[in-house]
């Protein structure tokens, strides 16, 4: 069994997790900026503390050791 290590891409919205499906990248700088472009907010919010709890929104990028045949892996 091939096995590696992947980064996967962790959103969170208010304090639930929203990773179905995950999204693996070989490359953290690219899982990165996914993760910056995913919690931007277009609106007319003068201060982030005026944004509901449970639309508050957390990305980041996990190293996971898994086999990169049984999940899709973006480039």
């Amino acid at each position: 069994m091939e096995v590696t290590h992947l980064f996967v891409l962790i959103l969170i919205l208010g304090k639930s997790p929203v990773n179905d499906p995950p999204m693996h990248f070989y490359d953290i700088n690219r899982c990165n900026y996914f993760a910056s472009e995913i919690v931007k907010r277009f609106g007319n919010y003068k201060y982030y503390r005026n944004v509901p709890e449970d639309h508050r929104a957390t990305a980041y990028c996990k190293p996971v050791l898994v086999n990169p045949k049984n999940v899709k892996v973006y480039q």
